[in-house]
């Protein structure tokens, strides 16, 4: 690739010691050379053998393995662990679980070298299910010793595409025009300059459930002035694990509420509204009823 710029990969894992191993793997398979980039796994305080997984990769990866205790759901400091200890110029952020095409990371590190305003890019992550509804027929279809003839398979079938695909259809893969771009910026897999993160505060560590830690991020992100797009180049695979997504739901709802009164602008608190806005439908929403810009409004904080 031609970019120079170095990466920083933070994959926050928890009991996960399986799907983190096959994350790994697919970074070690990476078409960017090894010292281009550097994997930080922080681990939120995992009873498995987390951390044995980890040292088997310390040979294929730049490496470091961080360790938080089990306090409850601390997603987002353990994100913060590894963006205070990142070296690269950009971070990308990766679950455990998402399997990355070999070209991801060049085409991360590329763009946002490209790019002459900060970006916010999003990764393409097919087999995404809100539900884990089609894990059987996901595990059967995916191949996890071949990422990227899967990632060619599901492209070429158009099975199980990313589930923003009718949103990116709908206003281009540039979208950072929108009054409300963020609400696409899922960490997952996304990534964004190591020193625009820290500037504007990096993840909330009051969100101490699951949902919208990402969204909050991207918020402010938004307001510093990052642009945000989605990279197909930049392409993974989510692998199915196990989900409450009920129980999903409900937290996500009461961190919206959080965020919500946060930042107190029109925009943010129809996070809240009921019935509720669909994301993909909130900035024709907007646009419909004039609403201000989040940066436009005296208490967007």
């Amino acid at each position: 690739m031609g970019s120079s710029l170095r990466c920083t990969v933070i994959v926050p894992t928890y009991n996960r010691r399986r799907l983190l191993e096959l994350t790994l793997d697919s970074l070690a398979k990476q078409d960017l050379s090894r010292d281009r980039f550097e994997v930080l796994v922080v681990d939120d305080g995992s009873t498995d053998d987390t951390e044995a997984v980890v040292r088997g990769f310390e040979d294929r990866l730049d490496l470091r393995y961080f360790y938080q205790p089990d306090e409850g759901y601390r997603l987002s400091a353990a994100r913060n662990i590894g963006i205070r200890q990142a070296t690269g110029e950009v971070c990308v952020f990766v679950d455990s679980g998402v399997l990355l095409h070999s070209g991801s990371l060049g085409a991360h590190a590329a763009r946002h070298e490209a790019s002459e305003e900060p970006l916010a890019l999003n990764g393409y992550v097919y087999c995404f299910n809100l539900d884990n509804e089609d894990a059987q027929l996901i595990r059967k279809v995916v191949d996890v010793e071949d990422v990227d003839g899967s990632i060619a398979s599901l492209e070429r079938t158009r099975a199980w595409p990313d589930v923003r695909e009718p949103f990116y259809a709908r206003y281009s893969d540039d979208f950072g025009h929108l009054p409300a771009p963020w609400l696409m910026y899922w960490t997952c897999h996304a990534s964004a300059w190591t020193e625009q993160v820290r500037a504007v505060g990096m993840y909330d560590e009051e969100l101490r459930q699951w949902g919208g830690e990402d969204l909050d991020l991207a918020y402010r992100l938004h307001r510093d002035g990052a642009r945000f797009a989605v990279d197909r180049a930049a392409s993974a695979i989510h692998y199915p694990h196990e989900k409450d997504q009920g129980a999903n739901t409900t937290s996500a709802l009461e961190n919206y509420r959080y965020i919500a009164e946060k930042y107190r602008t029109p925009i943010t608190r129809m996070l809240i509204e009921e019935p509720r806005i669909r994301f993909a439908d909130f900035n024709e929403v907007i646009a419909e009823r004039g609403l201000p810009r989040c940066a436009d409004h005296p208490t967007a904080g």
